[in-house]
């Protein structure tokens, strides 16, 4: 770095340098406890970093791969991240990464017999029987599979849950036992939350008798149990809900009236987004409120006119 000054007319430089160090030894300890999308990052920072992280299996061992990189994984890839657990991977989480096949969930369930936790949710370009040869794999030997959710993947009939039920010998009185609440599902952290999990996520509604996510009501006095198609609920506080009781949303989830009022509604047409879509808001420099995505649409279009 160059410094210029004038002293009695005269332009003196004065020359200095800044030296950089190597990274603070806390964030080698740090780097095991990155999110995926962090600790790929950390990669490009520095070669040490680099090195830190590539050579140790403990950041690898459990995978989440959600946004924004669940569009942009593939099956090479996916390979490719897993194997620097060396086989001892411990958790993988896919959530809705759709250009995941079968072939790549078994080549991945194969060479990690020690994986105890599969959370695919989403992953349409899974298919039932591939789920199938999977967890056959991941529980041939010392049965290490203890939990699997597989919410969204399409096909599954009751057959295909009985077997998979078999294979982690669960049955469906466990299932029932243990309560899912709907505002609560989207949530990933509750996949960590093994006090209140199921070993799959999916059931039998009891309404329709179809294999779909099956939740339990927060309301003491209220027993209903169903899929979200058979009952209604409200995506803040999980409870059932009538249809005169539902508030109109800007997005595509319900809300019961109470949770309707105390959220911040769009200043056009005064509907309000859940929590979990509230990303969608439109807002502007020096605008405290916000415009819904159909607002803003419908302003775009008429001023272009």
């Amino acid at each position: 770095m160059e410094i210029s000054e004038t002293t009695d007319g005269k332009e003196h430089e004065v020359q200095s340098s800044v030296g950089i160090g190597p990274p603070h030894e806390a964030l080698f300890l740090a780097v095991a406890y990155f999110p995926l999308f962090e600790l790929l990052a950390t990669k490009e920072v520095c070669k040490s970093l680099r090195d830190a992280v590539s050579n140790d299996t403990l950041p690898w061992l459990d995978i989440i791969v959600k946004k924004p990189l669940n569009s942009r994984i593939t099956d090479d890839i996916l390979i490719e991240i897993t194997s620097k657990a060396k086989g001892r991977l411990r958790t993988l989480a896919l959530i809705s990464c759709g250009k995941i096949t079968d072939d790549g969930l078994q080549q991945v369930a194969e060479k990690n017999p020690f994986l105890f936790k599969l959370y695919i949710p989403g992953c349409n370009g899974l298919t039932p029987e591939g789920i199938l040869r999977a967890v056959k794999a991941l529980t041939k030997h010392n049965h290490n599979l203890i939990s699997l959710k597989i919410c969204g993947i399409y096909g599954i009939n009751k057959q295909h849950l009985e077997t998979l039920c078999s294979l982690l010998r669960t049955n469906q009185k466990q299932q029932k036992q243990q309560a899912i609440f709907y505002h609560n599902h989207n949530n990933f952290q509750s996949f960590r939350n093994e006090e209140t999990d199921r070993p799959i996520d999916i059931d039998i509604c009891p309404k329709c008798d179809q294999p779909c996510m099956v939740f339990d009501c927060p309301r003491e006095d209220c027993e209903c149990r169903g899929c979200c198609y058979c009952v209604p609920r409200c995506a803040e506080c999980g409870r059932c809900i009538a249809y005169e009781e539902q508030g109109d949303a800007a997005c595509e989830d319900t809300l019961c009236l109470d949770c309707w009022i105390g959220l911040q509604k769009c200043d056009f047409c005064n509907r309000p987004y859940c929590n979990r879509h509230a990303d969608r808001r439109c807002q502007f420099p020096g605008f405290s409120g916000f415009v819904c995505g159909a607002c803003h649409l419908k302003f775009l279009q008429s001023s272009s006119d």
